[in-house]
Protein backbone atom coordinates (compact mmCIF):
# COMPACT_ATOMS: atom_id res chain seq x y z
CA UNK A 1 0.00 0.00 0.00
CA UNK A 2 1.96 3.21 -1.15
CA UNK A 3 0.77 6.00 -3.23
CA UNK A 4 3.82 8.31 -4.42
CA UNK A 5 7.23 8.37 -6.16
CA UNK A 6 9.41 7.29 -2.94
CA UNK A 7 7.23 3.78 -2.84
CA UNK A 8 8.04 2.80 -6.16
CA UNK A 9 11.40 1.69 -5.75
CA UNK A 10 10.36 -0.52 -2.88
CA UNK A 11 7.35 -2.06 -4.84
CA UNK A 12 9.84 -2.77 -7.86
CA UNK A 13 12.79 -4.64 -5.57
CA UNK A 14 10.02 -6.43 -4.13
CA UNK A 15 7.83 -7.43 -7.08
CA UNK A 16 11.86 -8.62 -8.60
CA UNK A 17 12.85 -10.54 -5.46
CA UNK A 18 12.44 -14.65 -6.52
CA UNK A 19 11.60 -14.80 -2.32
CA UNK A 20 8.53 -12.63 -2.38
CA UNK A 21 5.27 -12.53 -4.34
CA UNK A 22 3.59 -9.30 -4.61
CA UNK A 23 -0.60 -10.26 -5.00
CA UNK A 24 -1.39 -6.41 -4.62
CA UNK A 25 -1.15 -3.33 -4.51
CA UNK A 26 -3.67 -0.67 -2.91
CA UNK A 27 -3.14 3.46 -3.69
CA UNK A 28 -4.84 6.72 -3.56
CA UNK A 29 -7.36 7.41 -6.96
CA UNK A 30 -5.97 9.49 -9.37
CA UNK A 31 -6.09 12.77 -9.04
CA UNK A 32 -6.27 15.84 -10.59
CA UNK A 33 -2.47 17.52 -11.44
CA UNK A 34 -0.68 20.38 -13.16
CA UNK A 35 -2.36 23.51 -14.79
CA UNK A 36 -4.62 21.67 -17.23
CA UNK A 37 -6.00 19.65 -14.08
CA UNK A 38 -5.33 15.83 -15.52
CA UNK A 39 -6.56 13.11 -13.90
CA UNK A 40 -3.05 11.63 -13.12
CA UNK A 41 -2.34 8.18 -11.78
CA UNK A 42 -0.68 8.23 -8.43
CA UNK A 43 3.35 6.59 -8.91
CA UNK A 44 2.49 3.63 -7.18
CA UNK A 45 -0.15 2.34 -10.15
CA UNK A 46 1.70 3.22 -12.71
CA UNK A 47 4.59 0.98 -11.43
CA UNK A 48 1.70 -1.96 -10.72
CA UNK A 49 0.64 -1.60 -14.16
CA UNK A 50 3.78 -1.77 -16.11
CA UNK A 51 4.30 -5.04 -13.63
CA UNK A 52 1.28 -6.49 -14.34
CA UNK A 53 0.28 -6.60 -10.58
CA UNK A 54 -3.02 -6.09 -9.79
CA UNK A 55 -3.87 -2.60 -8.48
CA UNK A 56 -7.35 -1.41 -6.26
CA UNK A 57 -7.65 2.22 -5.43
CA UNK A 58 -9.67 3.47 -2.31
CA UNK A 59 -10.54 7.13 -1.26
CA UNK A 60 -10.97 5.82 2.35
CA UNK A 61 -9.40 2.05 2.95
CA UNK A 62 -11.03 1.64 6.39
CA UNK A 63 -14.69 2.13 5.22
CA UNK A 64 -14.03 0.37 1.83
CA UNK A 65 -16.06 -2.88 2.51
CA UNK A 66 -15.48 -4.41 -0.68
CA UNK A 67 -12.18 -3.76 -1.16
CA UNK A 68 -11.63 -5.27 2.33
CA UNK A 69 -13.14 -8.31 1.56
CA UNK A 70 -10.97 -8.80 -1.51
CA UNK A 71 -7.61 -8.68 0.34
CA UNK A 72 -9.32 -11.02 3.41
CA UNK A 73 -9.01 -13.39 0.51
CA UNK A 74 -5.98 -12.77 -1.42
CA UNK A 75 -4.76 -14.05 2.40
CA UNK A 76 -1.81 -12.04 2.41
CA UNK A 77 1.43 -13.17 4.73
CA UNK A 78 2.41 -9.26 4.93
CA UNK A 79 1.03 -5.80 4.32
CA UNK A 80 3.14 -3.25 3.58
CA UNK A 81 2.47 0.24 3.89
CA UNK A 82 4.89 3.52 2.50
CA UNK A 83 3.27 6.56 2.52
CA UNK A 84 0.01 5.36 1.40
CA UNK A 85 -1.56 8.38 2.92
CA UNK A 86 -4.47 6.83 5.03
CA UNK A 87 -4.61 5.39 7.98
CA UNK A 88 -5.90 1.55 8.49
CA UNK A 89 -8.69 0.28 10.74
CA UNK A 90 -7.63 -2.63 12.84
CA UNK A 91 -9.06 -4.81 10.47
CA UNK A 92 -7.18 -4.23 7.77
CA UNK A 93 -4.31 -4.28 9.99
CA UNK A 94 -4.82 -7.70 11.16
CA UNK A 95 -5.47 -8.77 7.45
CA UNK A 96 -1.66 -10.17 7.16
CA UNK A 97 -1.29 -13.41 8.65
CA UNK A 98 2.59 -12.59 9.85
CA UNK A 99 2.29 -8.52 9.94
CA UNK A 100 1.67 -5.43 8.66
CA UNK A 101 4.74 -3.72 8.43
CA UNK A 102 5.16 0.17 7.48
CA UNK A 103 8.38 2.20 6.10
CA UNK A 104 8.86 5.27 7.93
CA UNK A 105 11.29 7.98 6.86
CA UNK A 106 12.88 9.07 10.71
CA UNK A 107 14.06 7.83 13.00
CA UNK A 108 11.14 6.81 15.61
CA UNK A 109 9.64 7.92 17.66
CA UNK A 110 10.78 11.15 16.03
CA UNK A 111 9.24 12.67 13.28
CA UNK A 112 5.73 10.66 13.71
CA UNK A 113 3.08 11.87 11.23
CA UNK A 114 2.87 12.97 7.51
CA UNK A 115 6.05 15.16 6.88
CA UNK A 116 9.18 13.85 8.35
CA UNK A 117 11.78 14.45 5.40
CA UNK A 118 11.05 18.32 5.09
CA UNK A 119 10.74 18.80 8.97
CA UNK A 120 14.23 17.22 10.20
CA UNK A 121 15.91 19.55 7.01
CA UNK A 122 13.82 22.57 8.55
CA UNK A 123 14.73 21.76 12.07
CA UNK A 124 18.88 21.40 10.71
CA UNK A 125 18.92 18.03 12.19
CA UNK A 126 22.05 16.40 10.73
CA UNK A 127 20.89 12.94 10.71
CA UNK A 128 17.84 11.33 10.45
CA UNK A 129 16.83 7.59 8.74
CA UNK A 130 14.51 4.91 7.80
CA UNK A 131 12.80 2.86 10.45
CA UNK A 132 10.22 -0.48 9.56
CA UNK A 133 7.54 -0.97 12.83
CA UNK A 134 4.38 -2.57 13.29
CA UNK A 135 1.59 -1.11 12.65
CA UNK A 136 -0.98 -0.07 15.11
CA UNK A 137 -3.95 2.11 15.13
CA UNK A 138 -1.78 5.15 16.91
CA UNK A 139 0.11 6.95 14.58
CA UNK A 140 3.71 6.06 13.53
CA UNK A 141 3.60 4.24 17.67
CA UNK A 142 3.95 0.85 16.59
CA UNK A 143 7.08 -1.37 17.96
CA UNK A 144 10.30 -0.71 15.70
CA UNK A 145 11.79 -4.05 12.98
CA UNK A 146 14.60 -2.05 12.20
CA UNK A 147 16.18 1.40 11.51
CA UNK A 148 18.67 2.95 9.23
CA UNK A 149 20.67 6.19 10.05
CA UNK A 150 21.34 8.68 7.07
CA UNK A 151 23.53 11.20 7.08
CA UNK A 152 22.30 14.65 6.31
CA UNK A 153 24.94 17.26 4.37
CA UNK A 154 24.72 20.94 5.33
CA UNK A 155 23.42 21.45 1.85
CA UNK A 156 20.98 18.90 0.98
CA UNK A 157 17.60 19.21 -0.03
CA UNK A 158 14.02 17.32 0.99
CA UNK A 159 14.25 16.14 -2.68
CA UNK A 160 17.96 14.64 -2.35
CA UNK A 161 16.83 13.28 1.30
CA UNK A 162 13.44 11.83 -0.21
CA UNK A 163 15.38 10.32 -3.35
CA UNK A 164 17.86 8.60 -1.17
CA UNK A 165 15.25 7.20 1.32
CA UNK A 166 13.40 5.68 -1.87
CA UNK A 167 17.30 4.33 -2.35
CA UNK A 168 17.77 2.48 0.85
CA UNK A 169 14.46 1.68 1.74
CA UNK A 170 14.16 -2.12 -0.20
CA UNK A 171 17.29 -3.46 1.39
CA UNK A 172 15.83 -2.27 5.26
CA UNK A 173 11.95 -3.95 4.15
CA UNK A 174 13.85 -6.92 2.23
CA UNK A 175 15.14 -7.76 5.89
CA UNK A 176 12.66 -6.83 7.84
CA UNK A 177 10.04 -9.16 6.24
CA UNK A 178 12.70 -11.82 6.36
CA UNK A 179 12.90 -11.57 9.53
CA UNK A 180 9.82 -11.39 10.65
CA UNK A 181 8.95 -14.32 8.74
CA UNK A 182 11.80 -16.33 10.22
CA UNK A 183 11.46 -15.38 13.51
CA UNK A 184 14.87 -13.88 14.07
CA UNK A 185 13.89 -10.29 14.56
CA UNK A 186 12.03 -9.25 17.53
CA UNK A 187 10.84 -6.33 17.79
CA UNK A 188 11.48 -3.67 20.32
CA UNK A 189 8.51 -1.10 21.63
CA UNK A 190 9.20 3.03 21.12
CA UNK A 191 10.32 4.34 23.99
CA UNK A 192 8.21 7.19 25.50
CA UNK A 193 10.85 10.04 25.13
CA UNK A 194 12.04 11.93 22.31
CA UNK A 195 8.06 12.04 20.61
CA UNK A 196 7.80 14.87 17.98
CA UNK A 197 5.26 15.10 15.23
CA UNK A 198 6.07 16.06 11.50
CA UNK A 199 3.20 18.43 10.41
CA UNK A 200 2.27 18.76 6.68
CA UNK A 201 3.53 22.55 5.86
CA UNK A 202 1.40 25.40 4.72
CA UNK A 203 2.07 27.73 1.83
CA UNK A 204 2.51 30.57 4.51
CA UNK A 205 5.29 28.98 5.94
CA UNK A 206 7.85 29.39 2.90
CA UNK A 207 7.53 33.26 3.67
CA UNK A 208 11.13 34.25 4.70
CA UNK A 209 11.48 36.48 8.11
CA UNK A 210 15.14 38.14 7.04
CA UNK A 211 14.86 38.85 10.60
CA UNK A 212 16.00 34.93 11.07
CA UNK A 213 19.50 33.65 10.83
CA UNK A 214 21.16 32.64 7.68
CA UNK A 215 21.41 29.27 8.84
CA UNK A 216 17.68 29.32 9.71
CA UNK A 217 16.47 30.52 6.37
CA UNK A 218 19.20 28.27 4.45
CA UNK A 219 17.29 25.06 6.49
CA UNK A 220 14.38 26.50 5.24
CA UNK A 221 14.97 27.06 1.62
CA UNK A 222 16.62 23.45 1.25
CA UNK A 223 13.41 21.59 3.32
CA UNK A 224 10.73 22.68 0.38
CA UNK A 225 12.21 23.54 -2.37
CA UNK A 226 9.07 21.57 -4.25
CA UNK A 227 6.48 22.90 -1.96
CA UNK A 228 5.51 25.20 -0.32
CA UNK A 229 9.48 26.68 -1.28
CA UNK A 230 10.48 29.56 0.41
CA UNK A 231 9.66 33.39 -0.68
CA UNK A 232 9.85 36.45 -0.58
CA UNK A 233 9.14 40.05 -2.21
CA UNK A 234 10.95 42.34 -4.36
CA UNK A 235 9.41 45.40 -5.72
CA UNK A 236 6.21 44.41 -4.72
CA UNK A 237 6.37 40.94 -6.96
CA UNK A 238 6.59 37.22 -5.39
CA UNK A 239 10.26 35.66 -5.77
CA UNK A 240 10.72 32.32 -4.73
CA UNK A 241 14.17 31.15 -3.06
CA UNK A 242 15.01 28.00 -5.15
CA UNK A 243 19.11 27.43 -3.76
CA UNK A 244 20.63 29.43 -0.97
CA UNK A 245 24.68 28.85 0.68
CA UNK A 246 26.07 29.96 3.69
CA UNK A 247 29.19 32.36 3.58
CA UNK A 248 31.46 33.23 6.27
CA UNK A 249 30.52 37.04 5.19
CA UNK A 250 30.01 39.66 7.82
CA UNK A 251 27.85 42.75 7.71
CA UNK A 252 26.12 44.85 10.12
CA UNK A 253 23.70 46.37 7.26
CA UNK A 254 19.97 45.76 7.84
CA UNK A 255 18.16 42.29 7.56
CA UNK A 256 17.15 41.99 3.70
CA UNK A 257 19.43 44.45 2.25
CA UNK A 258 21.67 43.40 -0.14
CA UNK A 259 25.67 43.44 0.07
CA UNK A 260 26.50 42.56 -3.44
CA UNK A 261 25.65 40.95 -7.00
CA UNK A 262 28.14 38.63 -8.00
CA UNK A 263 28.52 35.84 -10.10
CA UNK A 264 28.05 33.18 -7.68
CA UNK A 265 25.10 35.30 -6.56
CA UNK A 266 23.43 37.49 -4.32
CA UNK A 267 24.69 38.22 -0.91
CA UNK A 268 21.65 39.25 1.38
CA UNK A 269 21.97 40.07 5.00
CA UNK A 270 19.85 38.27 8.02
CA UNK A 271 19.47 38.67 11.80
CA UNK A 272 22.46 36.96 11.77
CA UNK A 273 24.83 36.22 9.23
CA UNK A 274 24.92 36.67 5.62
CA UNK A 275 23.24 34.23 3.11
CA UNK A 276 24.06 33.61 -0.62
CA UNK A 277 21.10 33.47 -3.17
CA UNK A 278 22.30 31.46 -5.84
CA UNK A 279 19.19 30.06 -7.64
CA UNK A 280 15.39 31.57 -7.67
CA UNK A 281 12.26 31.33 -9.80
CA UNK A 282 10.40 34.93 -10.46
CA UNK A 283 6.79 34.97 -10.82
CA UNK A 284 5.87 33.21 -13.96
CA UNK A 285 8.96 32.62 -15.45
CA UNK A 286 11.39 28.84 -14.45
CA UNK A 287 14.02 28.29 -12.38
CA UNK A 288 17.38 30.79 -13.13
CA UNK A 289 20.56 31.70 -12.12
CA UNK A 290 20.35 34.07 -9.02
CA UNK A 291 23.57 36.34 -10.66
CA UNK A 292 20.98 36.61 -13.93
CA UNK A 293 18.22 37.28 -12.29
CA UNK A 294 19.56 40.17 -9.87
CA UNK A 295 21.38 42.21 -13.75
CA UNK A 296 18.10 41.71 -15.63
CA UNK A 297 16.39 43.49 -12.64
CA UNK A 298 19.10 45.58 -12.10
CA UNK A 299 19.59 44.97 -8.63
CA UNK A 300 22.18 46.95 -6.62
CA UNK A 301 23.84 46.62 -2.98
CA UNK A 302 21.44 48.88 -0.43
CA UNK A 303 18.63 47.61 -1.93
CA UNK A 304 15.92 45.25 0.08
CA UNK A 305 14.11 42.56 -0.06
CA UNK A 306 11.27 41.33 1.71
CA UNK A 307 9.06 44.65 -0.06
Amino acid sequence: MGTPDIAVKSLEELNKNQDFEVLAVVTQPDRPKGRGNKLTPPPVKICAIDNNIQCFQTERISKDIELIEKLKALKPDFIVTFAFGQILSQEVIDIAKFATVNLHASLLPEYRGANPIQRCIYNGDCKTGITTMLTVLELDAGDICETKEINIPENMTNIELKNQISELSPSLLNSTLKGLYNKTLIPKKQGSEGITIAKKFIKQDGLIDWNNSAVNIHNQVRSMVDFPTAYTHINGKLLKIIETRLTKTESNTLAGEILSVKKEGIEINTGNGVLLITKVKPESKGIMNAFDFANGLRLKQGMKLGE
